[in-house]
């Protein structure tokens, strides 16, 4: 399953969003163009966009399903019929066995892998045994960094060019373990070398070594190169020599015939006189006069290539502020190259004396370098003046100093770190091989699978199911069939017209819907129906009404209970919403305490665009009750919007006093004077009659010192109405008496509490604050309403009306 999310600079999320704590089930709620169908597509395709992530537990990604507009653009608007669903068929049990008994083995497998790859690293490659090295390097490294700083301030010098740097540090003690062949000295003696050699003594700038190949060069225009070598070619044994282009080894063959005292050194049989005087005839003086050149050749310029090899080392290893290092070995690197060129020509002409050759010239490539090192040497002559011995003593204390390091303060340590770094490097191989092997048969057994599950499928059932459901409730007028291809489906009208193209925008969602539900429990090919996968449900409720709602929000609670009881092939889900009354409808759960606190196996997210941005914030209970709710919600906030403020009150008076309670809101304002009773009449100027329309008379600008003055009117509308107690509720510890120039015994009730979890009751009172009718009644937790326990006083009604509620 998805363990987090990251968006950033894809659609609205300018600024990186991270959204983790995810849960099997997931719940979205945001406005429309807030930035849900961005994690949408984002967890259907991550390739959209490059600086956003989702990331997998373990690392292993699911295949994902999404619902959304671009799965109906895609399955339905932009297709003549719609794709066929195939499932498994349910008279094959044998096969539907086998199939429960590959998936259970993969299982298995996986469960292997992940205990290899958790032993090895884990996704992330920060445990396991690859930690465990990690872990092994940097405390080497600690401990060789100690004794750095514990010897800097004597041995500053010889721990020149790694003094802030742990890491170079530690490469150069791996190196000095191995090349350090140093006298051992106790540290005092070392501590007083130092006081003498690493004090503020000029330094000796060497002079950069040239390079001499004068001899190398020379022998470029050896003339025994282009000469063909070859033996006598009248003597009788020429003919069979040539035809069997053995002269080489018939030559080597000649030294071991004559320490044999003439007999064969194969068949050990004495040979003809004859037969040695046709060798000795064959390889004349002159033969042997140019091999002997050739090998005198080879062996000049192999010493001489071995002696500017050792030259061109110490010249790579040259630090001069003079030398423009990068042009000096980019030089170097040609020179050895063209050196090695021509030792193998050499060989060659060796091994075929009867073979040209010809060497790639060096002389350029000299002059070039000499001209590099000219130039330095002459500008470091410049600087030289200190006794040469100097420089010398200095490095020699150095080495050392490092010996010291190594033999007196790092043995067991270094001992230690190798030892256990060789078991380490074994163990990591060994799972690393592990993984991959595993990974192999789970690759195996998904093919066997996919081969199983092709010869089981069908897609009738899935025609069947669509139509029951689509009968059931109540979409009568049209059906879908199977097309002649009986690949796909088309959508028939009773009279066997197309349906298609006539289809409502309620109807064609509902029937994309039902298509993806069985799409999950299906494929739109023949294998991969019980592959593990990740479901995002974005807004499936567009265009529905009320009861069509309530059954897509059944079928998704179905998905829900698949996910938590194990069953089926959905590991996780993700619903994002706008509507309240799905939201409401969708996370519905009989076990949800009052308060809405989410259980173990659900996340909420509010995903709001304040400005540009959007933002994605977690709450730890459900943050959607109902839009009564928010509204009061709203009116909370410490810093209410001025420009949303009159319509949020406006709209919970409507929803109190006018829709719930039936009292007419006409003559409210009359209970108000002056600029009050103004902003009255503008509060409630849009619910009389249902216009929804402000009078020109009425009309009002809000401004930052109007807010304060009409929510002062807001709540003395509740306290003039003895309506003082719902106000309190609804605010609970935000509650802040506006009018307190008024005694609290004129709003004629003592404040009520909240009510208690699952209890609704009902309080009417007269206008002497006097109960006249009371009524009580235990409900489920999800269906009492924010104000679910209310007294309310009213004044009397004339004797021939009944209360207005």
């Amino acid at each position: 399953m998805i363990e987090s999310i990251r968006l950033a600079n894809i659609a609205s999320y300018g600024s990186p969003v991270t959204v983790d704590k995810l849960k099997e089930i997931n719940f979205f709620y945001g406005a429309n163009g807030a930035g849900k169908t961005s994690i949408g597509r984002l967890i259907c395709d991550p390739s959209v966009s490059d600086t956003s992530q989702v990331n997998w537990l373990k690392g292993l990604p699911l295949e994902t399903q999404v619902y959304n507009n671009d799965f109906i653009e895609k399955n339905y608007t932009s297709v003549s019929n719609l794709k066929g669903v195939f499932t498994l068929g349910e008279t094959q049990q044998a096969q539907l066995d086998q199939i429960a008994a590959l998936k259970k083995e993969i299982g298995i497998l996986g469960e292997g892998r992940d205990k290899y790859q958790d032993n090895l690293g884990g996704p992330d490659t920060k445990g396991g045994k690859v930690a465990e090295l990690t872990a092994l390097e940097a405390a080497f490294k600690d401990k060789c960094w100690a004794q750095k700083r514990k010897h800097d301030d004597v041995f500053a010098v010889a721990f020149s060019g790694l003094r802030n740097n742990a890491d170079y540090f530690k490469v150069r003690v791996i190196s000095e373990k191995g090349s350090n062949t140093s006298d051992l000295f106790d540290i005092t003696t070392l501590t007083e070398k130092a006081k003498l050699l690493y004090g503020d003594a000029p330094a000796l700038l060497d002079k950069i070594p040239s390079l001499n190949a004068e001899s190398l060069v020379l022998l470029e225009a050896d003339p025994i190169l282009e000469k063909k070598v070859l033996g006598k070619s009248d003597v009788d044994i020429a003919a069979m020599i040539a035809r069997l282009n053995n002269s080489d080894w018939v030559r080597q063959g000649v030294a071991y015939f004559k320490e044999n005292g003439d007999n064969c050194p194969f068949c050990q049989q004495k040979t003809s006189e004859s037969f040695e005087k046709s060798l000795n005839e064959y390889f004349d003086e002159s033969f042997e006069t140019d091999t002997a050149a050739i090998e005198k050749l080879r062996n000049s310029y192999q010493q001489g290539a071995d002696l500017l090899s050792q030259q061109i080392g110490r010249l790579a290893d040259v630090q001069s502020e003079f030398v423009d290092k990068q042009i000096l070995e980019a030089s170097l690197g040609l020179l050895h190259s063209l050196i090695t060129i021509n030792l193998q020509r050499i060989d060659n002409k060796k091994l075929e004396p009867s073979s040209e050759a010809q060497l790639e010239p060096i002389r350029q490539v000299l002059l070039d370098i000499a001209k590099i090192i000219g130039d330095a040497n002459a500008k470091i002559s410049e600087q030289n003046g200190i006794v040469a011995n100097f420089k010398f003593e200095q490095t020699k204390l150095t080495g050392q100093v490092w010996r010291y390091i190594l033999d007196a303060e790092l043995k067991d340590t270094i001992a230690d770190y190798e030892k256990n770094k060789a078991a380490l490097v074994k163990a990591i191989a060994g799972l690393t091989a592990q993984v991959d092997k595993v990974k192999l048969s789970i690759l195996e057994k998904d093919k066997e699978l996919k081969e199983l599950e092709s010869k089981t499928t069908s897609i009738q059932p899935t025609v069947n199911a669509i139509n029951r459901l689509l009968k059931s409730f109540g979409f009568k007028g049209f059906s879908l069939a199977l097309t002649s291809t009986g690949d796909s489906y088309r959508l028939l009208r009773a009279d066997g017209t197309d349906a298609k193209a006539t289809l409502s925008e309620g109807e064609k969602t509902f029937v994309t819907f039902l298509y993806f539900y069985h799409l999950l429990k299906g494929s739109p090919t023949t294998s991969g129906m019980t592959a593990d996968r990740v479901v995002v449900i974005d807004d499936p409720v567009s265009s529905l009404d009320s009861d069509i709602l309530f059954i897509v929000a059944s079928l998704i609670k179905k998905l829900f209970t698949e996910i938590r009881e194990g069953k089926g092939y959905l590991k996780q889900i993700f619903i994002l919403t706008h509507n309240v009354y799905f939201h409401k409808e969708i996370t519905f759960h009989h076990k949800r305490k009052a308060k809405g606190n989410a259980l173990a196996d659900e996340s909420f997210w509010i995903i709001r665009k304040p400005a540009q941005n959007s933002k994605v914030e977690h709450y730890t209970t459900n943050p959607i009750k109902t839009s009564y709710e928010l509204l009061w919600a709203e009116l909370r906030k410490p810093d209410p919007q001025n420009l949303t403020i009159q319509n949020t009150l406006r709209r919970i008076l409507e929803n109190y006093f006018k829709i719930l309670g039936g009292i007419d809101l006409q003559d409210l304002w009359e209970h108000f004077e002056g600029e009050e009773a103004v902003h009255c009449k503008s509060l409630i100027s849009w619910v009389n009659d249902g216009s929804h329309f402000a009078h020109d008379d009425l009309y009002v600008v809000i401004d930052e010192p109007m807010v304060d003055s009409y929510l002062k009117v807001f709540f003395k509308i509740f306290k003039q109405t003895k309506h003082i107690p719902h106000y309190q509720m609804m605010m609970g510890e935000q509650y802040v008496d506006l009018d307190p120039d008024v005694a609290e015994a004129d709003a004629g009730v003592e404040p009520v509490n909240a009510p208690q979890t699952g209890v609704a009751s009902l309080q009417l009172a007269d206008s002497s604050g006097q109960v006249t009718h009371e009524a009580q009644e235990s409900l489920p937790n999800d269906q009492v309403l924010p104000f679910a326990s209310l007294s309310i006083a009213i004044p009397p009604a004339p004797t021939n009306q009944e209360p207005p509620f």
